[in-house]
């Protein structure tokens, strides 16, 4: 069983790659708890979502989740990203497996590619490192000495990119050329309760409506002056994704209805520059458009 609202690539898996192999997957609006309660039954094996979700920042109970799950003995697979080590630990709120992409807020700069799964020493060793070792799914040293290195500073960077992503939700959230702003840690979002019990903060992600359609979203991203259009995230650099276009394009219309994503939607990852100037390039970006 698994959420809905998952990067592009997750879905393609999901929905066509495992039943290849005689998985079948139930997906669930991850934020009804109800919808979680009917799809999880006795042959449920796994249950799997972002903490998260990827672009429309949906956030899921960790713990109601897991409770549902462990009832029928199910393992709880956690994509933890957007939350960052820094702010959650969704294995002391149940889950089981805990995946972080090291290429986001780990790495923190650009420089190289990796992941990492996280659990009880006893289920890594039983379920990960046998698929891995007969997988080839294996890390190079350099790369694993950049990660480590890395997480020497993950927290002073993290904090500070959240700070400054919700002081630019602040300066957003109710500017005349966006259909809306979406930031976990701003008082306007729907589950702001949970993630300040689930997480404290907000993280370093936010994504805005462009009003306009794409024309002027193309406008406003290509007026953008100190924030770069890229893919990843958790970037020392700021970065503004279109999803509707990248991450997301190959689903089908009604799919990216479901999910949120217009073709106003950018999804922003928050960097190390100075407040003052991000939220100033921001606001000229807009007004161009």
């Amino acid at each position: 069983v698994a959420a809905r609202a998952l990067f592009g690539s997750c879905l393609y898996v999901l929905e066509h790659v495992l039943p290849r192999y005689g998985v079948i997957v139930t997906f669930v609006d991850g934020t009804d708890l109800e919808q979680w309660r009917t799809a999880i039954t006795a042959d449920t094996r796994a249950v799997f979502f972002e903490s998260i979700s990827n672009p429309a920042l949906e956030v899921i109970n960790i713990k109601a989740v897991s409770d549902l799950a462990h009832e029928v003995g199910a393992l709880v697979v956690v994509d933890n990203v957007f939350a960052t080590p820094v702010f959650s630990r969704a294995v002391e709120q149940g889950a089981d497996l805990i995946i972080y992409s090291t290429t986001k807020h780990v790495d923190g700069q650009g420089r190289t590619l990796g992941g990492v799964i996280l659990g009880s020493t006893a289920l890594i060793r039983e379920t990960v490192e046998p698929y891995m070792k007969h997988t080839g799914g294996s890390m190079s040293p350099f790369t694993a000495w950049m990660m480590v290195k890395s997480l020497e500073t993950i927290d002073l960077r993290v904090r500070a990119q959240t700070a400054t992503a919700l002081a630019l939700a602040e300066a957003l959230a109710d500017h005349p050329k966006l259909h809306r702003m979406i930031y976990p840690g701003h008082c306007s979002h729907p589950q702001h309760a949970l993630v300040k019990q689930q997480m404290g903060e907000g993280g370093t992600v936010l994504s805005i409506d462009v009003a306009g359609g794409q024309e002027a979203t193309f406008k406003f991203l290509n007026a953008l002056q100190i924030v770069i259009i890229s893919n990843n995230l958790g970037d020392a650099k700021s970065i503004a994704t279109h999803p509707a276009t990248t991450t997301h394009q190959r689903l089908p219309e009604a799919q990216k209805t479901i999910l949120g994503i217009t073709p106003g939607l950018v999804r922003l990852s928050i960097g190390l520059e100075d407040q003052a100037d991000l939220i100033a390039d921001f606001h000229q970006a807009l007004a161009s458009c």
